[in-house]
């Protein structure tokens, strides 16, 4: 039976604790990733932080008062399927892997199960998997308003229609913020993070910066969100199986889907997230 050793990331990347917002950016700018495990100096699991955590507590400066403790954590031993049950019950992205003492060992995202699906070859049609409601946009909507209905829904990623209601694109929150010009002084001048450029990874200065230029009520340019959408986007049947619509995410790295029916009209999106439920209680 393959457990959760067989699927995470090992020894991932942490931040050790006593430690500022600044060395927090720092580290995800430099390393190019969202979030991660918060650890003691012996390297014993004490929380999570993410940019999200981040910006949602803009005026706290120490880590201890931005990090989350009540994290989802499994063993090394421990069933994929419990690993799958843990991440929908708590609805998060990361999953932290411990030893018996605590200690970080690894960490598991949606991508990780994607890989178990597909292996498994999990027939259950995609159409179950739909969790959440599918808001088209029309392909003349100007930008801050695809912004604003990202906002207001918590949803990142919309199918994109023209006058018929025929689906032509997708737009992403990351397409949105590619539209965004960016100094990059400017941008690291203001996280802190200093002026030697060369020491930063120009590709994680932009993934935090998001976030941050989005609270800051980032102004976009009022064009449709036709010039900046992906055009002619992958899509899946919704009674294909499952397996399916994991090997496409996983083989082009995508978190999202559109799923089209019978008559090849778009009827929903479906995310990575929602696909873990298919191996939730699986145990071998």
């Amino acid at each position: 039976m393959e457990t959760v050793r067989d699927i995470m990331t090992e020894n991932p990347i942490t931040i050790v604790a006593p430690a500022t917002r600044r060395d927090v950016l720092k580290a995800l700018v430099k390393n190019n990733i969202t979030g991660m495990p918060v650890v003691d100096k012996e390297g014993k699991l004490l929380g999570m932080v993410s940019r999200r955590d981040i910006f949602e507590k803009p005026d706290e400066e120490q880590l201890a008062l931005i990090m989350r403790t009540d994290i989802p954590v499994v063993h090394p031993e421990d069933s994929i399927g419990y690993a799958a049950s843990v991440m929908m019950r708590y609805n998060r992205r990361h999953i932290v892997v411990v030893d018996d003492e605590n200690y970080v060992i690894g960490i598991i995202t949606p991508q990780d199960f994607l890989k178990v699906i597909v292996k498994k070859k999990i027939n259950i049609p995609v159409e179950e998997f739909i969790t959440k409601p599918c808001f088209p946009i029309h392909r003349c909507t100007p930008l801050p308003v695809v912004f604003k209905a990202m906002t207001l829904s918590a949803i990142t990623a919309f199918p994109v229609v023209d006058d018929h209601g025929e689906l032509i694109g997708i737009v992403t929150d990351r397409d949105l913020f590619e539209k965004v010009e960016i100094d990059k002084r400017m941008a690291m001048s203001e996280l802190g993070l200093g002026d030697d450029e060369d020491a930063w990874n120009w590709e994680g200065l932009r993934n935090v910066m998001k976030l941050f230029y989005m609270v800051e009520k980032v102004n976009l340019p009022v064009v449709p969100v036709e010039e900046v959408m992906i055009r002619d986007p992958i899509t899946v049947f919704s009674k294909a199986p499952v397996w399916e619509a994991a090997k496409i995410m996983k083989k082009n790295n995508f978190s999202q889907l559109p799923v089209r029916d019978l008559h090849d009209n778009l009827r929903a999106m479906v995310f990575d997230v929602d696909l873990v439920a298919a191996l939730a209680g699986v145990e071998e």
